[in-house]
């Protein structure tokens, strides 16, 4: 249901602004996307899975904010974020 650290260190790389970068929000949105998708495949299986439903929509809740913040921030940040991840906006 988790990430293992190896996925996240990889993410973590691949998202960075710049060396040493584990807080910024692309890492952050792309780390709970990672463990979004995860947790949607559980739920295909564990339909009445309903204490990590409410997990799940903590983390969905989350990055929503996350993305509104870069949004609002820089545009274009956000535009290639959401490319990137493949996400509907």
């Amino acid at each position: 249901m988790s990430i293992t650290a190896e996925r996240k260190a990889e993410l973590i790389k691949e998202y960075a602004i710049k060396e040493g970068d584990t807080g910024s929000a692309e890492v952050q949105v792309a780390i709970l996307s990672e463990r979004i998708a995860n947790l949607t495949e559980h739920f295909k299986g564990h339909k009445k899975d309903n204490h990590s439903r409410r997990g799940l929509l903590k983390m969905v809740s989350q990055r929503r904010r996350l993305l509104d913040y870069v949004k609002k921030t820089d545009e274009e940040r956000y535009q290639t974020l959401i490319k990137r991840l493949g996400l509907r906006r």
